[in-house]
This record gives structure tokens, C-alpha cells and sequence, in this order.
């Protein structure tokens, strides 16, 4: 544990600066420019001091990657397995972090400066929340919320606590590809852009699942948070089951590919055609085309012992100015731009078409990225994080563009779910003409697991 009089020398320091981070995120002030220098926090003085919430393997794998910059203090997870793990691995616990289960104890703790949360989708805004409310600065995996309603909460909450909020889409870090991409659809280099093509994959299917014993390492109630009260399936032979990575193919817990891989490439559609802002977004999302590997009954599965998101759709959204924007199950992973000069096509690892293959962004200028990254220096998005805490401003995965695509991806799962066109108004952020739809604005909370206010009061 590092020293008391260390750590409150080092406070005074960072909350003034924390200030400024407020006061730049609140008035969403125009970028300040910074040298074009990788961060680093090498000082002992300049570490912050972290708490991980939820250390599976995505989690494991982020809090290696915050250990470059802050001092991990505290591990924690509802699978004991998972934390004990953290503990002892030698760049995140490095078998000194204190272990817990109950999240509300890392917040407790007046020493820890930021925290990571990679949970299941279902508690990231709720523990997201929570700790802003601590005064903690968070870093949290996508897809950051749930349902249309966490996104008001969670822009609210932003709004409000002086503190740094971080999503996990990494590509917005990628200058090669994705940023390349973003920037020659901003600067108009194909043209008016008429549709793009958001290829997500299709999500796995499952037969029935058996009730079996949750491990004895995990605390299955606490996992299931808000979700309803169910038994613990799981096959042992494929590993297939309700929890864990496989959590993504219930609707309860999440989205299913349209808030997995949608968080990824919805975002950087949006980004590109400057649909990023609050009061944009689709006016349409046509779910006509969507199959579930289930029966659906007024939006809601007849069966309950199997994966029950969407698996094969191509969901068609219509946005302002004639773009169309497929997202879709079937084409390659990655995005495709269509405007009437040219096409490009991009994902993890390529950019192609005939605009990248004769260098029609020659000519931009390399500021053109830093622009993107609101005046900071394109690095990895940790960098960035821990950038802003320290100078101030917006991280390039802000919580407000986020929430955009995310009600994107959220439409997609409602429309899917109904099997039908919806309407959308972007500026009211409600679906127009369709009780039934806009009923799955938000989802009913167990009690004792509530998230905490409203939009207008968090």
C-alpha cells in the first residue's frame, strides 16, 4: 500500500487538474493542443492508484495494460477463481491487490483514484455510476450500457461528477485503418456518402441448456444483478452456459452482435458520417429481416433454456441526408462506406478500395487525426485515458459519442425483436408510434440491484 502522505501530496495535485478535466468535458470546449508525445506515468509521484472491477479474461487482459500507468491496489470479481488470479498475476496484483467480491468495496476505499470495469454488460453502468459518484475515474468495456434508458443515465451522470469517463472501443485508437477511414469520409474525398454496410457477423446458437451447479467460485445471484432471478445452465462438454464470456448471446445480460461487435463498428459508421452527436441518429430501423433461434412473442422469448439473440438479420437504418446504413450478419466484418465518388472498406485488418489504393488522402494533413482525437496525441486509448486525467479534456472514447451508438445498436435489438420497422426521434430520444417498442426503453431492475436515479436527477 503505498504511503498516506504520499498519496494526499499527489491529490491536491490531481484534483486541481481533475477540475479542468470537468470544466473542458461540461462545456465540451474546443480542443487544446498538446506536444505530439506518447504518455507515460514513470514517476512514482504521477501514478494513480486502481481498483479492477471484474477480471476475466477481457478484464485480465485491460487491467495488464493499465498497469503501465496506474498501481493496482485492489482486484475484484463475483468469480473468486478469476480474482485470486488477478492477485497473483505478475503485472496486475503481482500478489500484494487485496481480493473482493462486492464491487461497493473497492469504491469504499479513499485511496484508489480509478477504477476499470469489465463485468457483464448488464452491470456497467450501474457500477459505472456508482463510482463516479465516489469520485473515481472510470475506464469501462463496451458496449457501456444495456438499454436506451442506461445511455440518458449514464450522459446524465457525465455531466454532472468531475471526472474522466473512458469506453473500451479501441478502434477509435487505429490511425492506419479506422481513423484513415473516418477522416476521408469527414473530408469528403468519396463524396456524398448514400450507404454504408456494417458487417457484425452472425451470433452463435445453442440447444437446450441443462440446470446444473454454478461453480463454487462463483456467486451466481450477485452475477445476475439486475437480470431476473434464474437457475444456472451451463453444458459442461461445449461450454456453452448463461455466464462468463457467454453471457452476450442472452438478452437479459446484453445485446447479442448487435451491442458486441455494434459497439465497434456502428461507432465508427456513425463517427464517419457525423451522426456522433447528441440529437442525431437514425429516423428508421427496419428489423423485418432478423431470425432468433427462438419462438418471440410481443418481443419476448417462450423459451428460457437457450441462447436467444438475433443470429442471422441485416437490419436496415435510415439516416438524414439519403444514407443508409445496413447492419448485417452476413458480409465481411468490417464497415463499408458507399459514397458517389468511390468506396472504401475497412476492419482490424485492412483498409482497401480503390481511394486507399491511389492515395486519394495524400494531400490531408496529419493534424486532420489529431482533430479526431479532440486535440490530443493519436496513442492507445489507455494512453488517453490517463492522458486526460492528468491534462484535462475529453478522452477520444468519450461517453457522449458513445451513448449515440448505442441507441443505434439498441434500436437494432428492439426492431429485431419485434420483427418490424420502428421509428426513432433523435432529438426526443423516444420511439414515435410504437408503444409496444418504446415499452423496451428500459427494463425493470431487481430489487436490491437498482441503478441509481434518473436522467433528470442522478
Amino acid at each position: 500500500m503505498i504511503k498516506e502522505v504520499t498519496h494526499m501530496s499527489r491529490f491536491s495535485r490531481r484534483q486541481f487538474l481533475q477540475t479542468a478535466t470537468a470544466a473542458s468535458a461540461a462545456l465540451c470546449a474546443t480542443p487544446y493542443f498538446f506536444p505530439q508525445k506518447a504518455f507515460s506515468a514513470d514517476s512514482a509521484n504521477d501514478r494513480l492508484v486502481m481498483g479492477c472491477i471484474g477480471t476475466g479474461s477481457m478484464g485480465m487482459g485491460d487491467a495488464r495494460h493499465h498497469s503501465t500507468f496506474a498501481d493496482i491496489v485492489a482486484v475484484c470479481d463475483v468469480d473468486e477463481a478469476h480474482a485470486l488470479e488477478a492477485k497473483n498475476n505478475d503485472r496486475v496484483g503481482k500478489g500484494k491487490a487485496d481480493v473482493y467480491k462486492d464491487y461497493r468495496k473497492v469504491l469504499e476505499r479513499k485511496d484508489i483514484d480509478v477504477v476499470s470495469v469489465v463485468t457483464p454488460d448488464h452491470w456497467h453502468i450501474k457500477i459505472a455510476i456508482e463510482a463516479l459518484q465516489a469520485g473515481k475515474h472510470v475506464f469501462c468495456q463496451k458496449p457501456l450500457t444495456l438499454t436506451l434508458e442506461e445511455n440518458q443515465l449514464i450522459r446524465a451522470a457525465c455531466k454532472k461528477y468531475n471526472k474522466v469517463l473512458q469506453v473500451g472501443t479501441q478502434q477509435r485508437d487505429d490511425k492506419s485503418r479506422f481513423l484513415r477511414a473516418i477522416r476521408m469520409v469527414r473530408k469528403g474525398l468519396l463524396g456524398e456518402i448514400t450507404n454504408v454496410v456494417v458487417g457484425i457477423n452472425g451470433a452463435p446458437t445453442s440447444d437446450a441448456l441443462p440446470i446444473v451447479d454454478p461453480p463454487s467460485t462463483l456467486d451466481w445471484d450477485f452475477w445476475l444483478g439486475q437480470a431476473p432471478k434464474v437457475p444456472y445452465r451451463e453444458n459442461k462438454e461445449t461450454k456453452q452456459g448463461r455466464a462468463h464470456y457467454e453471457f452476450r448471446w442472452w438478452y437479459e445480460y446484453s445485446g447479442g452482435k448487435f451491442t458486441d461487435w455494434g459497439a465497434h463498428h456502428v461507432d465508427i459508421a456513425q463517427w464517419a458520417i457525423g451522426m456522433d452527436t447528441e440529437g442525431t441518429g437514425p429516423s428508421e430501423i427496419d428489423g423485418t429481416n432478423s431470425k432468433h433461434p427462438v419462438p418471440y412473442e410481443n418481443g419476448y422469448t417462450t423459451l428460457d433454456d437457450r441462447y436467444n439473440t438475433s443470429h442471422e438479420f441485416d437490419i436496415v437504418c435510415k439516416f438524414p441526408g439519403n444514407i443508409t446504413m445496413h447492419v448485417d450478419s452476413t458480409s465481411d466484418n468490417g464497415v463499408l462506406f458507399e459514397g458517389k465518388k468511390g468506396r472504401i472498406f475497412v476492419n482490424r485488418e485492412k483498409i482497401t478500395g480503390k481511394p486507399i489504393e491511389e492515395n486519394w488522402d495524400k494531400d490531408l494533413s496529419d493534424s486532420d487525426y489529431v482533430d479526431l482525437f479532440k486535440g490530443k496525441p493519436v496513442e492507445n486509448h489507455k494512453a488517453n485515458f490517463f492522458r486526460c486525467i492528468s491534462e484535462g479534456g475529453l478522452p477520444v472514447s468519450d461517453v457522449f459519442t458513445h451513448v449515440q451508438t448505442m441507441n443505434t445498436c439498441h434500436l437494432c435489438t428492439i426492431a429485431a425483436r419485434f420483427g418490424r420497422k420502428i421509428k426513432w426521434d433523435p432529438k426526443a430520444e423516444k420511439i414515435v408510434g410504437d408503444d409496444q417498442a418504446q415499452s423496451f426503453f428500459a427494463r425493470q431492475q431487481r430489487k436490491g440491484f437498482e441503478i441509481p436515479g434518473s436522467a433528470s436527477d442522478v
